[in-house]
């Protein structure tokens, strides 16, 4: 009873995390861990029990959708999912270690560029031209990462989009959650395959994170855009700062 508490309190939060800025995974896996679901599993257990709450938000943020600039919405999707399979795959088939070692540092790299990223766009499209080609390759290896790993894939991307220029906080938001649903389906039909996903930890997990994030993404959007990107910000550098103590303790 008390894991099973544990679990569905963990969903919920992570919903909500998800809706609002990303890293809910950093919630649900260490709480499958304290309830005894190995590593691997409980990877691939976190990543079923929190895609369906994406969708939910997607849902709530349905009147935020706008197309990336010179890039429709149904393009970055389907490179989303084609990275989401190929990260997938990449976590059955090879060992973790080498990624998971990156895993800090890759969050830092998008915490620092997410807090800086309309400055630092600005700045590299006067000496550099971002255009269509390198939005659709930083958004496969983000597909690629958020199918392996996906600990606060959500924050990365929109971290990569404000170096691209997009600044409108709820249209990042209702993108994000839309991409990274996608992107964890895909990688959820593999994980199921593969035999990786323990089905009553998922299944109590995805009912509170269906509930977390729409409830989530309702908040987020009555939420001043100014002030959500400083919250996010700070959530951020938290989330790496926490990450960074888990693994160099």
């Amino acid at each position: 009873m008390l894991h099973a508490l544990l679990l569905f309190g963990a969903g919920l939060l992570a919903g909500a995390m998800n809706a609002a800025a990303g890293g809910g995974s950093f919630v649900t896996f260490p709480a499958l861990i304290s309830a005894g679901v190995p590593s691997v599993i409980a990877n691939a257990t976190s990543t079923v029990a929190l895609f369906p709450g994406a969708f939910a938000s997607a849902y709530a943020f349905r009147r935020d959708f706008r197309r990336f600039e010179a890039v429709s919405l149904r393009t970055m999707l389907a490179v989303s999912l084609t990275g989401g399979v190929a990260g997938a795959l990449l976590l059955i088939f090879s060992p973790a270690s080498i990624f998971d070692a990156l895993v800090p540092w890759l969050l830092l790299f998008g915490a620092v560029v997410f807090a800086v990223g309309r400055q630092a766009g600005v700045a590299l499209r006067r000496v550099v031209r971002l255009g269509r080609s390198s939005l659709l390759a930083t958004q496969f290896v983000l597909g690629i990462y958020g199918g392996y790993f996906g600990g606060a894939v959500g924050i990365m991307m929109m971290a990569a989009w404000s170096i691209f220029g997009l600044s409108d906080i709820r249209a990042m938001s209702a993108a994000r959650t839309l991409l990274v649903g996608a992107t964890n389906a895909v990688a959820v039909v593999c994980f199921v395959f593969a035999g990786l996903v323990w089905w009553p930890q998922a299944l109590l997990m995805l009912v509170a994170a269906v509930a977390g994030g729409y409830a989530g993404a309702r908040v987020a959007r009555r939420v001043d855009p100014d002030r959500l990107r400083a919250g996010i910000t700070v959530f951020n550098f938290l989330v790496t700062a926490a990450v960074f103590w888990r693994t160099y303790r």
